[in-house]
């Protein structure tokens, strides 16, 4: 029987398939190993973040063998397509290794000008939030419902979401909190699900800095597709890491730029 071509988000999703096989055995579970992966603070890391990367390379081999791969755990592997796979196998360890759902695997599919394609994917809850040209959608518990980013449009009514309360240098702490004193509502500790709730209409923005690649391509991908916006701290692409800022619109992305510029 000839195989029938699978399409790219197929792979997507046989990828974050493969990766909830693998990770969910290891979650809550009290003897997890932990590793640390800095000499000074701490970048923890498990057996389930490196089975759930080895597991996706697994079917990028058997089915885009021509693709590169960006990982956080297993670096980079050249491809000839000029296609890149950039993938994060455990987004929020440290949220994985307290027990909060609130991890993730993230999934993008890129070129030299970004993510084409992007999945969110919270395999504990279920929840699988997609973005590509086609389509903005979350498939989970509640059923398949199309994404679409709020309207709000002033920073006072905006609900602002960031990883850690430190940000990252003192100065984006400090530009953080500036916008984030004239939000309605600030929230800590989601890692990419926050950006999976702005796609959904839940939020408004997140900022923070010191992104990976991998951190960001992802979340880029459905929120676009979803009517968002993601760009870096002065209006530029974000796709290579370093600072993001994502927004429900343009109203509200211009309005927190303005503030987050001066930084």
């Amino acid at each position: 029987m000839q195989n029938i071509p699978r399409s790219d988000l197929e792979i997507a999703e046989e990828m974050a398939d493969a990766a909830r096989a693998a990770i969910l055995p290891y979650f809550r579970q009290s003897n997890l190993k932990t590793d640390n992966k800095r000499l000074s603070g701490f970048d923890p890391v498990t057996i389930a973040d490196r089975e759930a990367e080895k597991a996706m390379r697994a079917v990028l081999a058997k089915h885009r063998p021509e693709d590169g791969i960006l990982g956080e755990e297993f670096g980079q592997s050249v491809g000839t397509s000029g296609r890149v796979w950039v993938l994060d196998p455990i987004d929020g360890t440290r949220g994985f290794i307290s027990g909060t759902p609130t991890w993730g695997v993230l999934i993008a599919l890129s070129d030299d000008t970004g993510p084409a394609l992007g999945v969110i994917d919270q395999p504990y809850i279920g929840e699988r939030f997609i973005g590509d040209k086609d389509q903005a959608i979350v498939k989970g518990p509640m059923g398949r419902a199309a994404l679409g980013t709020r309207e709000t449009r002033s920073l006072d009514q905006a609900i602002i979401f960031t990883t850690f309360p430190e940000v990252g240098s003192e100065t984006e702490a400090s530009a953080f909190r500036a916008v984030s004193r004239r939000a309605k509502l600030t929230r800590y500790g989601m890692d990419c699900y926050a950006y999976a709730l702005l796609a959904a209409g839940q939020i408004d923005l997140v900022v923070e800095a010191g992104l990976n690649a991998y951190d960001i391509q992802a979340p880029i991908a459905v929120i676009e597709a979803a009517g968002g916006i993601v760009t870096d701290w002065q209006g530029a692409p974000a796709h290579n890491g370093g600072r993001a800022l994502a927004a429900a619109n343009a109203d509200i992305h211009a309005a927190a730029l303005e503030i987050l510029k001066q930084y």
